[in-house]
Order: C-alpha cells, then structure tokens, then sequence
C-alpha cells in the first residue's frame, strides 16, 4: 500500500488516523509533526487522507469486531459539501458504529435502504432502540419481514426483532450524533468528505492503525 512513499508508513498512518479518528485540521497535523521534527505539508496529508482512507476502510471492515445484537438508531440534519443531507446512523451497545447512509429524504424508502444496508453487512439483531419514529418501526418490520421471508420457515425460523421506542434509552446515540458533528464541521470547510471519518467511532480508532498490518 505504501511502495515508492517518500515517507515511512508508521508516518503516513499515524497523521490519517489523527486526521479521521480526532477534530484536527490538516494544518493542526503539519504543526504536530513539525514538533516532532518531521516536516510534511499539509497538503500531503490532505492527499494521504484521500489515497489512502478508502482503503483503510475496506481493510478496517475485515478486521473490525462483529457488532453486538442491541442497535440505536437515529437520523440527524448534516451539511455535506454545501447541502443539507439526512444521516442515518446505527451503533451498537458498546458505542461502535454499525452503519451509516446519507440520504436528500427522510422518508419510509430511505430508512428501509438503511436498514437493509445493515442487515446485508452486519446480520440481524436482536433488538433495534429508537426515539419513537413511527418510518423507523415501519422501515424495521418491513426489513425484518423481508429477511425472514428469504431465510424460509422451519426448524431455524427466526423471531422477529424487537424493537423499543424510547427517547431516554436512544439517548446514547444522540449523544454520540454531537461528537459526529463536531467533526463534520471541518468537514466542510473546502474539504472533501471522507467516509472512514463518519464510521470511526471511539473504539473504531484504535483499530485503524492496525488496518494494514
């Protein structure tokens, strides 16, 4: 991944997880890695960030621990590259990201693409947490109805997934959406949007410097 790089990878990994996992600027970087006597541009972390992050991903999912069978779902209003898009957003019990979609509509189709999306990648859970959103427990039994129909009846038949509507118990990822926003907020400050910072979460971070081992 790292062949023909001026600098070393230990280098190049450390200033992208910096950049995805914490709220600092690409210029915050350049200061911390000129401390450290190490003279990079922010410019060339910029491009490592975007060479890089995609792949990182992709190698972060492989290794990334299974997700716990207890989700909280939510949505919030972000601003992604000058325009208001719905994030929908899914953690587990322990606080990992489960997934996440970026949707112009909230609607009954973009929470049922939601959740298919996490239930292809991730299984099914056992119980999903929502704030009371009646599109989410539509969306969530249509998915849920759906699934079990392919799986089949029988001996294996699944029980449907419990759902708990609850603004107190949904708290943990409203919470977690304010520390997603803080990053975002550099985000669109002329940079491009970079799809490894929104699944890093706070147990997510430790991982990404293992990705490429």
């Amino acid at each position: 991944m790292f062949k023909g790089r001026h600098f070393d990878r230990s280098i190049i990994l450390l200033c992208v997880r910096w950049y995805l996992a914490y709220g600092l600027s690409l210029r915050n970087l350049e200061e911390m890695m000129q401390e450290r006597n190490i003279h990079v541009d922010h410019s060339t972390v910029h491009r490592w960030v975007l060479r890089f992050s995609s792949q990182l991903l992709e190698r972060l999912n492989k290794r990334k621990r299974s997700v716990t069978a207890k989700w909280h779902v939510d949505e919030t209003y972000v601003k992604v590259r000058g325009k208001w898009m719905y994030f929908y957003r899914a953690i587990d019990s322990v606080g990992d990201t489960v997934e996440f979609f970026f949707s112009e509509h909230r609607d009954l189709a973009a929470a049922k693409r939601f959740f298919n999306k996490a239930l292809n990648r991730h299984g099914r859970p056992d119980r999903v947490v929502i704030d009371g959103s009646q599109t989410n427990r539509e969306a969530i039994i249509s998915c849920d109805m759906i699934d079990r129909l392919r799986s089949g009846y029988g001996k294996n038949e699944q029980k449907p997934i419990s759902i708990r509507a609850s603004k107190y118990l949904n708290n943990r990822i409203e919470q977690d959406h304010r520390r997603i926003k803080r990053r975002r907020v550099q985000v669109t400050r002329g940079r491009r949007h970079c799809p490894l910072r929104d699944r890093t979460g706070p147990h997510d971070a430790q991982a990404t410097g293992e990705a490429c081992l």
